[in-house]
């Protein structure tokens, strides 16, 4: 996904509408124009790409129980130890 933020600020924009565009459709990405100053668009990306998510796992829930997931909440439960 291809999120062009502030879009309020037209006058300032980078790279056109339709060149983005053209890049997503080129590379399958979705693309949306955001602006939080004026909460266009906020919520919908945020469900885009949770909809995305949801679509590229495998049975549409994640796996908690990844070696990284799991090795992470390992580390975070070990004991202290002193540096000394």
């Amino acid at each position: 996904m291809l999120v062009g933020n502030k879009s309020d600020l037209c006058h300032l924009r980078a790279v056109p509408t339709d060149e983005a565009r053209a890049f997503t459709e080129k590379n399958n990405l979705s693309f949306i124009e955001t602006s939080a100053l004026d909460s266009i668009n906020i919520e919908e990306a945020f469900k885009n790409i949770l909809t995305e998510i949801y679509h590229i796992m495998p049975d549409g829930t994640p796996n908690l129980l990844t070696p990284t997931h799991s090795s992470m909440h390992s580390s975070l439960h070990r004991s202290p130890t002193s540096a000394c």
